[in-house]
């Protein structure tokens, strides 16, 4: 159907609109114009090459997307190894802090247990311990004992009682720590996921373009394909196309000569449109609009005060036994108009 005509009741309108009509129908080239699909092909070729470009940014940006990614996992990593070492030192802190407690209690009951046996008998009296020794050497050493003992268990107390400040100190002090790259862990694990998920936004943008540049070089190879074949189309058909007739003497004859082939009555009107044809082929002088369901695009035919045409062209318009046929001007078209007339087909 021709992009460029309009439906057949305006063509066999008055002059002055037929005129009109032609200064109107200069619109888009058709579908299997030769030259839109090459124009199509050029846009897509166009759209490929900017295509081409937004991966090679988008494939940088994923370069250094990777590189960020890699570098944000190694700080993860590190911080979580000092997070699990201060883990190991806490632990061996804790240990440390309840053998030095356990040690200090058990001193204490000690030292408990001592007095009490030494006392509970009331106050002892070194003097007493003199007198019940059997010797001075030995009065003298039960006193040293005594004292030293004393002064092991206290020094015991105060040792453990110092271990536990310092351990204690240092858990805070390692449980800060914690709290602290525990934090950093916690906004470096944040980092690596956003970085790993805009890394799969890259990814999938670039997937997309590469799916869009394999659709447009597959669309561009189709209508080239199918450029070529309306150019042969059309060579083939221009070559078949009767030239315009010098007067209606030679078109009386043509049809004379040709009278005994297949005829039809047809009514027949005469339109002036730029542009191309349902073939592919440009509009001119023998070029017919027809129904290809009653006449078959490619057949040739005599038209009775007209000449040689081709059957070339269909319009929505066109159905049955009705044709339409090309003049150069929309003068001729307009004292053409329509008119009933019986065809000889080729």
């Amino acid at each position: 159907m021709r992009a460029s005509s309009l439906p057949r009741p305006a063509r066999a309108a008055a002059a002055g609109l037929v005129a009109a009509v032609a200064l109107l129908a200069v619109a888009g080239a058709r579908a299997d114009d030769p030259s839109s699909l090459r124009s199509e092909a050029e846009r897509l070729e166009a759209a490929n090459d900017a295509v081409a470009t937004q991966s090679r940014e988008a494939l940088i940006e994923l370069y250094a997307l990777e590189s960020r990614l890699k570098g944000a996992e190694r700080r993860v990593e590190g911080l979580r190894a000092r997070v699990a070492e201060l883990d190991r030192q806490q632990a061996s802190a804790k240990r440390r802090l309840a053998i030095a407690q356990r040690a200090r209690s058990e001193t204490e009951d000690q030292l408990a247990a001592r007095l009490t046996a030494l006392y509970k008998e009331g106050d002892v009296d070194p003097f007493e311990i003199f007198l019940g020794a059997e010797s001075l050497a030995d009065g003298v050493s039960a006193l040293e004992n005594l004292s030293r003992l004393a002064e092991q268990d206290r020094a015991i107390i105060e040792q453990a009682g110092a271990t536990s400040r310092e351990l204690e100190a240092a858990l805070a002090e390692l449980k800060a720590r914690e709290t602290e790259l525990r934090g950093l862990l916690a906004e470096a694990e944040d980092a690596h996921a956003s970085i790993a998920a805009t890394r799969l936004e890259r990814t999938a943008y670039l997937e997309g373009l590469a799916r869009s540049r394999r659709l447009n070089e597959a669309e561009i190879a189709g209508l080239l394909e199918r450029a070529a074949a309306a150019e042969s189309r059309a060579q083939t058909l221009t070559q078949e196309l009767p030239a315009a007739p010098a007067d209606a003497t030679a078109t009386a004859a043509a049809g004379a000569a040709l009278a005994a082939g297949r005829t039809i009555a047809v009514t027949a009107t005469g339109y002036s449109l730029p542009g191309f044809t349902a073939t592919g082929l440009p509009v001119g002088w023998g070029v017919a609009a027809v129904d290809p369901r009653v006449i078959p695009l490619g057949t040739r035919m005599i038209v009775p005060g007209y000449g040689e045409a081709i059957a070339a062209d269909t319009g929505s318009a066109i159905q049955g036994t009705v044709i339409d046929l090309w003049f150069p001007t929309a003068a001729q078209a307009f004292a053409w108009g329509t008119r009933t007339v019986t065809i000889t087909l080729l």
